[in-house]
């Protein structure tokens, strides 16, 4: 397949796989005769080879570091893209960081997980999108959120559970939507995400050769993100599978921070380069510095664009590292000092303004410029969140039952969550 080729550019500065993680290493298998074993195997024609590599990826493995193509040491960013992306990605951090005062002041409640660290691979993919193409999250979804364009009022209100939130306050942190966004949802079980983005991938397509109602540009394009740990669930393998069958236009971004909640990746899974995963159902495999906004961008482009031309899906897998614990309840003590200042010196805001500064693309007044708007943006949207009102109780049992009068509203047409002793239990009610 020519397209699985022009990725190579772009994955060529990854680290070896054996170093990606601090966790421990698997345990060795135990030791076999090899004549017993040899003679007890039955003998098999070798596998036919593929005429070209469906697997693009380089210094996965000990010792094959490949020097950086031309192409990826310039990589094409206008002055406008580079700003772009830096916006974005400024705002991602600043939202995060503020998420954190706001949850230890007692302003938001239950599990918050944040995004600090990973920027790169939501902003390098969800700016290329158009408004029509839909993105499915995990519980680590306000920055997707964000990308996508929903403004950071919206997403704070209801972080802060209120009426005003992108879900009127019932989502919370780890289920934000907006239809208006095509933001299809964060999904709070690992996994539960991937169906949702294969069947809007394929109502994209129906949508395309059925109903003849697609955009000039092409299909419309869903972008499935998930973590390393889901890779191992039944749902990643299943859609794969049906994605590829069908040619759907789904790009899969594996965020690949190395940790599931407390579990290092390479203790958790048989093979740990998760990008080989794609090959194995016919779809281009790509592993990317997913601590680079530029190489995640130019390898999402290549993505998006296959997608959107008919092509089928891509399974990428973006090497990145959250500067937090898996969650604000979690103290982060399970990973190594060293292992996390190691990816703290990659810091991909950092990154992106020493090459926007080195290239001339913007001065570093500039930058401090879209910082302090940043900033103002996230002050505002904690006043509006702060000041916006509760959802009333009459929208509890909402979008629950299709025909609610049999639960929720009585026969004088009112919710009975309304009546004082709705809180005492439906029983007495």
């Amino acid at each position: 397949m020519a397209a699985a080729s022009s990725f190579t550019a772009a994955a060529k500065f990854l680290a070896p796989v054996a170093a990606r993680s601090g966790g421990d290493s698997r345990p060795p298998l135990p030791a076999s005769s090899s004549s017993a074993a040899s003679s007890l195997r039955p003998r098999r024609k070798p596998a036919p080879r593929l005429r070209t590599a469906l697997a693009v990826s380089s210094d996965v493995l000990p010792g094959n570091k490949a020097a950086p193509s031309a192409a990826a040491a310039h990589l094409a960013v206008t002055r406008e893209e580079a700003l772009e992306l830096y916006e974005d990605m400024v705002l991602g951090r600043i939202f995060e960081d503020m998420c954190a005062q706001m949850y230890y002041r007692g302003k938001m409640f239950g599990f918050v997980h944040l995004y600090n660290g990973q920027e790169a691979v939501s902003t390098g993919f969800i700016k290329l999108l158009n408004q029509a193409d839909c993105v499915v999250s995990t519980y680590r979804d306000h920055v997707h959120a964000l990308s996508k364009g929903v403004p950071a009022r919206s997403v704070m209100a209801e972080l802060f559970g209120k009426a005003t939130g992108c879900c009127r306050g019932q989502g919370g942190s780890m289920h934000m939507f907006s239809a208006p966004h095509n933001l299809l949802g964060g999904f709070a079980f690992i996994g539960e995400g991937i169906p949702v983005a294969t069947g809007a991938a394929f109502a994209a397509k129906y949508r395309h050769e059925v109903l003849k109602e697609s955009g000039p540009d092409g299909l419309d394009v869903t972008l499935a993100f998930f973590g390393d740990g889901t890779c191992n669930n039944g749902q990643f393998f299943e859609c794969l599978n049906m994605a590829q069958l069908w040619k759907l236009p789904i790009v899969f971004v594996v965020e690949n921070n190395l940790w599931a909640i407390g579990m290092s990746h390479l203790r958790a899974t048989s093979d740990p380069e998760i990008y080989k995963k794609g090959p194995a159902f016919g779809m281009p495999g790509v592993h990317v510095d997913g601590m680079d906004v530029l190489k995640v961008r130019e390898v999402a482009k290549e993505a998006i664009e296959r997608a959107r031309r008919g092509e089928g899906p891509t399974l990428v897998e973006c090497e990145t590292y959250r500067f937090r614990g898996h969650s604000l309840a979690d103290p982060d003590e399970l990973r190594k000092p060293d292992e996390k200042s190691h990816y703290a010196a990659r810091d991909p805001i950092t990154a992106l303004k020493k090459y926007i500064i080195e290239q001339n693309l913007a001065t570093e007044s500039e930058l401090k410029s879209i910082e302090k708007k940043i900033d103002d943006v996230v002050e505002e949207a904690v006043e509006f969140a702060d000041a916006s009102p509760l959802p009333p109780r009459s929208q509890l049992l909402e979008n629950v039952f299709s025909d609610p009068k049999g639960f929720g509203i009585g026969p004088d047409g009112k919710y009975r969550c309304e009546d004082p002793l709705f809180t005492q239990g439906t029983a007495q009610v």
